[in-house]
């Protein structure tokens, strides 16, 4: 009988947790499941952007499969009725829930988060959610303003509480019922922060005192930057208080001090996010679930935060792509359980500063779209085919192998002596790489440049990610058939890991083509 499933995924998380070496962060909780699961170093999303990239991973295609680019069609319409990642639970007998943000809200999730198909039950969204975006931020002048920077005090808050406190609490309700019931449970939570506004309760700024930010390391714009590669963070320009500062379009850059604001933030939010992770994993503790359920933890993808003169997703920098990645298997990433032993007991980020390691780490580079026949695989359901070149026409298939092979910690020494391989060419062969993309409507950053609308977008960068290089190449893209000449190059990125880790040195001009 298979595992249960508990599927945590994270809105604009970059991997700034302590389990990935961040040294500045409190994140407890994460870094207490990543010591009983294996961790991904190198895990990368398809789109850095909310709606293509989770449709990728729930349907496990790419996004020139779904054909999700911008925020504006319903794959099942649109490219192909292809199965859901719940879809497959459901249908093999679990009961599939969804609480928070899983598939972006929407046309893109056909307005219902694409239930019936992908969900036992309507999925719950947070009654306090549609306060988001609302003047709740007071301002030094004790007025309401909708900021980017947004601590606050949740007891003046719509309702007395915060859309993650809800979502925590409705996913701990329904672990309770799925143990009552005896039944068999994929349960998916998705948690809104840090997606800005940066809104979080106002305590988790005492962990992060304002002399300890430092900016990026690398806070200007790459002197050959292809401007076309730019992303002019008009989201953010948007609230007020980033409006105040009537920075210059596109470019910017903004002011130092504010820079620190919006990490400072940022981290908050993370911790907060913390707490809320620790809360759940606890409860699933106390209902006795840990040793028969899978737990995973990623985000939708990153967020940089003042990198390349850049803030907020929309492009194809590591900042951007990169996502926190963790599988906890009981009995695979940890011994079995003593009945009655806690695994998650909850940690306050205020008190606990662990430095726990991660049980496995793997350096592989390995993609979202990998989840669904990962999962599959995980828990004993039969791992679907691979998808063949065109595959508009099939319910079922994926784009992403399973990456359960990559496990074993000891993989590197198994790479070395290439045995354990049912298929000798292709273990040769697997140099691992992930693969992103981004559209653009033009070659120099205006103000749709961030999130183009299908129709005008013109240029596509399409990325390749290996542990040595990113190799991004942005060609031109006709949206009316869904096609891109690789012929017409508008620009090109390449950036060398070992020599240049944060992508600030272009070498695409320096190199002969011929090599890549």
């Amino acid at each position: 009988d298979g595992m249960n499933v508990l599927f945590i995924v994270v809105d604009d998380l970059r991997p700034v947790l302590g389990c990935y070496g961040d040294k500045l962060v409190k994140s407890p909780n994460i870094d207490q499941l990543a010591s009983q699961s294996i961790v991904f170093s190198n895990a990368y999303a398809q789109q850095a952007v909310c709606a293509p990239s989770r449709v990728s991973f729930l349907t496990g295609r790419r996004p020139d499969t779904t054909r999700l680019y911008d925020f504006y069609s319903y794959w099942r319409v649109h490219a192909g009725n292809y199965s859901t990642m719940p879809q497959y639970f459901k249908e093999n007998g679990y009961v599939t829930l969804s609480v928070g943000k899983v598939f972006h809200p929407g046309v893109s999730s056909n307005y219902s988060d694409d239930y019936p198909y992908s969900w036992s039950i309507p999925p719950f969204h947070p009654s306090t959610e549609k306060f988001e975006n609302d003047k709740t931020c007071r301002g030094k002048d004790g007025k309401l303003y909708a900021n980017l920077v947004c601590p606050v005090d949740v007891t003046q808050m719509p309702s007395g509480t915060l859309p993650d406190i809800q979502s925590t609490e409705e996913a701990i309700r329904l672990l309770n019922v799925m143990k009552t019931n005896k039944q068999k449970f994929f349960l998916a939570v998705g948690y809104h922060k840090p997606h800005i506004p940066l809104r979080y309760p106002q305590e988790f700024l005492k962990l992060y005192p304002l002399e300890n930010i430092t900016l990026a390391p690398d806070p200007w714009v790459p002197e050959k930057l292809p401007s076309v590669a730019y992303n002019p963070w008009t989201d953010i320009r948007q609230r007020d208080d980033v409006k105040a500062l009537n920075v210059s379009f596109p470019y910017g850059p903004l002011p130092d001090d504010f820079q620190r604001q919006i990490r400072q933030s940022y981290y908050a939010a993370v911790s907060y996010l913390d707490v809320q992770v620790g809360l759940l994993l606890n409860a699933l503790d106390d209902a006795g679930l840990s040793n028969s359920t899978i737990v995973v933890f990623t985000a939708d993808h990153g967020w940089s935060l003042g990198e390349h003169g850049e803030w907020a997703k929309y492009s194809n920098f590591d900042v951007a792509t990169r996502v926190p990645l963790m599988f906890y298997v009981p009995g695979m990433t940890t011994s079995s359980l003593r009945r009655g032993e806690r695994i998650f007991p909850y940690l306050d980020p205020f008190s606990h500063v662990l430095g726990l390691v991660p049980q496995g780490q793997s350096k592989k580079v390995v993609e979202l779209v990998s989840l669904f026949s990962t999962l599959a695989e995980l828990t004993g359901l039969q791992v679907p085919p691979a998808c063949p070149e065109t595959s508009f026409h099939l319910a079922l298939c994926t784009e992403g192998a399973s990456i359960v092979r990559y496990f074993n910690a000891s993989e590197e020494q198994a790479e070395e002596e290439k045995d354990g391989c049912d298929d000798a060419y292709r273990c040769f062969n697997e140099e691992s790489v992930a693969f992103s993309q981004y559209p653009r409507p033009a070659d120099t950053p205006q103000w749709n440049s961030d999130k183009p609308k299908l129709k005008d977008i013109r240029i596509m960068g399409y990325s390749m990610r290996t542990v040595d290089y990113r190799y991004t190449l942005w060609v031109r893209f006709y949206p009316n058939n869904f096609s891109a000449n690789f012929e017409d190059v508008h620009a090109g990125e390449l950036y060398l890991v070992e020599t240049d880790p944060n992508q600030d040195y272009n070498i695409y001009n320096n190199v002969s083509h011929g090599v890549l």
